[in-house]
């Protein structure tokens, strides 16, 4: 799957999960679905998988057109619910910006996420926003049950840089 940012005259390295570690990443969703009475069903772990081994964000359609592997592509609506429940399980990410989709791989639930895009390479890090608290608040005071933050931010990685 390509990158999301735009083409650039270097290597851009993506840190994606493979072999024994990607394996133990969809056995850990698959306790915790079982653990909130969730199914991970064969389409929802694949999509976690392709996002998984991505380790960037990824397009839906993309998704779309490498669920199959060297099969057939899969039809959009599989991928999309997939992507919701992901999403409302916390495994998910939608970068609005991009819309795109990247892999969580925190394990609270319902955690606030901040994520770094670089426009160049589309590089893409997820940290923890320490401005939340204080959005929230605003919120809270403005009459407002929030119940998820996302912040993104646009720049150039280090690599991009450089």
């Amino acid at each position: 799957m390509a990158h999301t940012g735009s083409a650039c005259e270097h290597d851009h390295h993506h840190h994606g999960v493979a072999g024994a570690a990607l394996a133990a990443e969809l056995d850990a969703a698959e306790v915790r679905c079982t653990a909130a009475d969730q199914r991970l069903t064969a389409p929802r772990r694949r999509v976690l998988e392709l996002l998984l081994q991505a380790g960037q964000p990824v397009k839906a359609y993309d998704l779309i057109s490498t669920f199959g592997g060297d099969g057939p592509p899969a039809k959009p609506p599989t991928v999309y619910r997939a992507l919701d429940f992901l999403e409302k399980q916390g495994f998910a990410h939608r970068i609005e910006s991009l819309n795109a989709y990247v892999a969580c791989r925190k394990e609270a639930d319902g955690h606030a996420a901040a994520f770094l895009i670089c426009d160049c390479c589309g590089a893409t890090r997820e940290i923890e926003p320490k401005a939340s608290a204080e959005i929230i608040a605003a919120g809270a005071a403005a009459g407002y049950a929030l119940t998820a933050v996302t912040i993104e931010a646009h720049g150039l990685c280090a690599d991009c840089r450089n």
